[in-house]
């Protein structure tokens, strides 16, 4: 590759805070309410027009159950469950009635509500600003360079929080990193106008998929809070790219379009008659499911998971099982904390089966939820430093029960925390006692 010497330029200080919190996901978002409610001064950097990442831009509208799998106790509270309770009087959610049911939402009113939470608390918000570089020492981050309207900027910050999803900043400090045997691939979502009442898919894709260019694969979908007769499609994967590189995620963005027009196109040609299907949202991002992981003191495992292991500072409580998009083929793969797993090829066409805990001859209660420990969020190099969101440290299996919203909202809070009781008593993040974590979120809410 050839290169080339940028001019050294001197650049402005355009802000300094207690903490700089990038990425302007839920997970960024809570993590940086959370230490405004705690006394920080804070600035929230986001590269796109409004807040909510994959939940609003990738337009996923569903936050899974806040309880345990018996739907009795419940595990998940904070911002997850107060975000849930304001957009209720706006007829913008609704919990699934079925047990342990999930919440569809309107991801257009999550925007608002997101903007007057920032508002609400303060925050310094620096909406279409990306990350451009970053200055530290051997272990401290001083300054980030972002680039908006107004050119390029410094940000000074007493501590510093990666929730990109790739985890840019941690690129940057090159801190150590893996990527699993193979990454899960992303899909691309969109809202469908059109009655989908006893339209058949699997008939469809087998009978009419090849002449629209969509094979046989895996999808669901899922009502919009509020919106009558309007839903939204996540049918079809984009396989065989890495989304962490720029060529990779232009063409996933290209072939998730493509996708979604020629699903309507064969719903518009051989789908009901009685009803008129039209494509009336596309997400603004495709929706990544996985990309670059970084390693900390702790990383998931899939049985000490899938078994409820207890820990002394747990920052996260979860039941959403562990799923695996397969990267070929057209499938799925879950595992249950109750036992259950099974694979699923295509639209349905075959599933398979099986029992993990008969297979390891468990015997008892199964768990009703697991955790995962505050250690998940330290890393070894840099003390006032935190990489949260889909970056999180863990195996394939872990990693596709943690990588959900519910999940990904209370670790950014639990980052958010630490971050202020660093910044509070000038402590080392790596010396941080992660029960005081545990205990500050729980009187700020969260039920853990």
């Amino acid at each position: 590759m050839e290169f080339i010497t940028e001019p050294a330029r001197q650049i402005p200080v355009v802000a300094e805070a207690d903490l700089c919190v990038v990425g302007g996901s839920c997970t960024g978002v809570f993590a940086a309410i959370r230490a405004a409610r705690l006394g920080m001064k804070v600035i929230l950097v986001e590269q796109q027009n409004s807040l909510g990442g994959v939940a609003v831009s990738g337009l996923v509208n569903i936050w899974h159950t806040l309880n345990d799998t018996d739907d009795s106790e419940q595990i998940i509270a904070g911002l997850t469950e107060e975000t849930l309770e304001r957009l209720k009087p706006r007829g913008a959610v609704y919990r699934q009635d079925h047990k342990c049911g999930s919440y569809n939402f309107n991801p257009s009113e999550l925007t608002i509500l997101l903007d007057e939470m920032v508002t609400e608390n303060k925050i310094k918000l620096m909406l279409h600003t990306s990350y451009a570089a970053v200055i530290a020492t051997e272990d401290e981050v001083q300054t980030i360079i972002v680039e908006n309207r107004d050119g390029r900027g410094a940000i000074r910050a007493r501590f510093f929080i990666d929730a990109t999803g790739d985890g840019f900043i941690a690129r940057d400090l090159a801190l150590p990193s893996y990527v699993n045997e193979y990454i899960q691939p992303p899909t691309a979502v969109f809202h469908l106008q059109g009655n989908m009442h006893g339209v058949s898919l699997n008939r469809l894709v087998m009978e009419h998929g090849e002449e629209f260019g969509l094979d046989d694969d895996w999808g669901w979908s899922t009502d919009v809070a509020g919106c009558e007769g309007i839903t939204m499609r996540a049918d079809q994967h984009v396989f065989g790219l890495r989304c962490d590189r720029a060529d990779d995620l232009t063409k996933a963005e290209l072939e998730g379009r493509r996708m979604m027009r020629a699903f309507v196109g064969m719903l518009q040609k051989y789908g009901r008659t009685d009803t008129n299907y039209a494509l009336t949202n596309v997400c603004s991002s495709i929706g990544l499911r996985e990309t670059v992981h970084y390693k900390t003191r702790f990383c998931a495992n899939e049985y000490p998971l899938l078994t409820g292991a207890r820990y002394d500072a747990p920052i996260l409580n979860g039941t959403y099982p562990c799923d695996r998009h397969h990267s070929s083929g057209g499938g799925i793969s879950f595992k249950y904390l109750d036992g259950r797993m099974h694979t699923t090829y295509g639209k349905g066409e075959r599933t398979v089966h099986g029992n993990w805990r008969e297979e390891l001859g468990l015997t008892g209660e199964p768990a009703k939820y697991y955790q995962i420990p505050f250690d998940i969020l330290v890393g070894e190099k840099l003390r006032n430093f935190i990489a949260v969101g889909r970056v999180i440290n863990a195996d394939m299996t872990a990693y596709g029960a943690l990588r959900v919203m519910v999940n990904l909202n209370q670790l950014g809070e639990a980052a958010g925390t630490a971050a202020a009781l660093c910044i509070e008593s000038g402590a080392d993040l790596r010396e941080l006692d992660g029960k005081r974590v545990t205990k500050t979120l729980r009187d700020g809410g969260s039920a853990l």
